[in-house]
């Protein structure tokens, strides 16, 4: 039945998931924590975000991109189905050193889809699968160990296999946000948008919010592996 402490507490949920979950905790903070510093300092050259993404996507050569308002606080992102680059309130047309780093990111969003970036459409190809697994691969999973049997086997593996392409998908998106952002920092440099302390600054918003990819990754594979060492445990 697994290690247990006292009646019906799960020792695996407390050494892997519940680590996990605190790391993904303070990557949300730090994320919001250094998005609002950096939103109140103002970048030199009173660019607004919009027209730094703007900015990006003139000089990768892209032409065919809209860029629009949001609403919502860290809600930007890059829609390749209408091909429109949205950027929140807090970002659109604010000249902060943040707005800047956040809309150029999003921006090599839509530079990764116009060149093909390859890692992108992987994740892309795995999306509807991954949706699937994200709602029912745990819950098939519990529900294969509580019924025990051929049959509950056959439950429990289905969804650690759905549950695994959650982990790929999220695996697979690391390469795409880090490529993302250095797309963005390598224009921004390259450009003069932002210098020294401010360029600085851009760095750590991309940083920060590179870490709750991470920390998702690590949540979904600390759940896999309490699961699979729950399933092995019964078994012995």
């Amino acid at each position: 039945m697994g290690f247990n402490i006292g009646y019906g507490i799960d020792i695996y949920y407390i050494l892997l998931v519940v680590p996990a979950f605190l790391l993904a905790l303070w990557a949300q903070v730090k994320v919001k924590g250094t998005y609002k510093k950096m939103s109140a300092v103002r970048n030199s050259r009173g660019l607004t975000g919009a027209q730094a993404a703007s900015r990006v996507l003139y000089e990768h050569g892209v032409t065919n991109v809209q860029i629009e308002r949001v609403s919502g606080t860290l809600t930007d992102h890059y829609d390749p189905r209408s091909n429109v680059i949205r950027l929140s309130d807090g970002v659109f047309d604010s000249t902060s050193v943040a707005a800047v780093g956040i809309a150029c990111h999003e921006a090599g969003h839509a530079v990764q889809y116009a060149k093909g970036y390859a890692p992108i459409r992987v994740r892309n190809a795995i999306l509807p699968v991954c949706s699937i697994g994200s709602k029912w691969g745990i819950p098939l999973a519990i529900i294969g160990l509580v019924i025990g049997s051929m049959v509950g086997r056959w439950l429990f593996w289905a969804g650690i296999l759905l549950y695994a392409l959650v982990a790929v998908f999220q695996l697979v998106t690391l390469p795409v946000e880090f490529n993302a952002s250095r797309r963005a920092l390598q224009t921004i440099d390259d450009t003069g948008m932002l210098a020294g302390e401010e360029y600085k600054g851009a760095r750590k918003v991309l940083t920060a919010a590179a870490l709750t990819y991470v920390a998702s990754l690590a949540v979904s594979l600390a759940n896999l592996l309490r699961l699979i060492l729950r399933s092995s445990s019964r078994r012995r």
